[in-house]
């Protein structure tokens, strides 16, 4: 009977096959990433800020970024029809924030983006050669890890001049020599093990070998240290918009503190000028830092057995 129920059943194609097994793995993952509470609670408070940030136009009007277009008082204190209360320029606080919160993600994930594809294509060409290129690769690296990382910055951005694009560039440009570092001891652990000897002894070449057997294996840890490495751009991209650096066209969070900081809002007691949009910067990264560290006992399941 089963024989025949085995002949009736139509038979998988490896395409499909594959699709199943990424379908169980991910809900493998996810059920393992919910026993962790604060992850699911950085999980939450990121999701509760993208939103934010992708329905930005139906939460505030535009027009009241506009200098010019400004109904509110000069560090206006919170009360009725204005929550968070005004700028120096009498605009609203809360649609600051809603709209700061467009250029500090798009800043910060595209930073990232840029910062994972170096530091990944170095790290597993560094651990897979061998001889001078990877050598060379891996000085390379180290020169970069142990520049200090404002300065550099602050030359680079200085250089590229003023604009959200730039700073992206900047900030993935000096961020990737540590996710380096972690894919290429990732990569010369995975090229000694069995299969890759009996893949190399079966004719794959080192591309086959790098792309197909390699670098699935050290995906989950980029995709671990992506969310860690979200976190350290949104924080240098407050940094930089706070000395000056950043888009003056565009508000983002850093750019608020930085004008909070040019009228004295500290000395003159405006809290509400300060304290948002810190308190934004601060959820945002500690979201994505507790997904982070879940990540990494799911893919690690020893730092969670601990």
């Amino acid at each position: 009977m089963s024989a025949v129920q085995d002949a009736v059943q139509p038979r998988l194609t490896p395409g499909q096959i594959a699709r199943r097994r990424r379908a169980e793995s991910a809900r493998r993952t996810w059920k393992t990433f919910r026993r962790s509470r604060s992850g699911v609670l950085g999980l939450c408070v990121l999701t509760f800020f993208i939103l934010v940030a992708v329905l930005a136009p139906l939460l505030a009007d535009p027009d009241g970024l506009e200098v010019t277009k400004a109904t509110g008082g000069v560090l206006q204190p919170p009360g009725a029809g204005y929550p968070l209360g005004t700028d120096e320029n009498g605009r609203s606080i809360l649609t600051l924030l809603i709209y700061g919160a467009r250029v500090s993600l798009a800043v910060g994930l595209t930073a990232t983006f840029i910062s994972v594809v170096i530091g990944t294509l170095v790290g597993l060409m560094s651990g897979f050669f061998s001889g001078w290129p990877a050598a060379v690769l891996f000085r390379v690296t180290e020169w970069f890890l142990v520049l200090p990382f404002l300065p550099l910055a602050l030359v680079l951005a200085t250089v590229l001049g003023r604009s959200l694009l730039n700073i992206a560039i900047v900030i993935g440009v000096t961020s990737w020599p540590a996710t380096a570092m972690l894919i290429r001891s990732q990569t010369l652990s995975i090229k000694e093990r069995p299969y890759i000897e009996r893949a190399r002894v079966l004719g794959a070449g080192r591309w086959r070998q790098m792309t197909r057997h390699v670098l699935p294996n050290v995906m989950p840890m980029v995709f671990a240290n992506t969310t860690l490495t979200v976190a350290i751009a949104i924080l240098a991209e407050t940094t930089l918009s706070f000395l000056g650096l950043g888009d003056p066209t565009r508000v983002s969070w850093g750019s608020m503190l930085e004008g909070a900081f040019a009228v004295g809002a500290i000395t003159t007691g405006a809290w509400w000028y300060i304290v948002p949009p810190g308190v934004c910067v601060v959820l945002v990264v500690l979201s994505f830092t507790l997904i982070g560290q879940a990540l990494e006992e799911v893919f690690n399941p020893r730092l969670g057995s601990r």
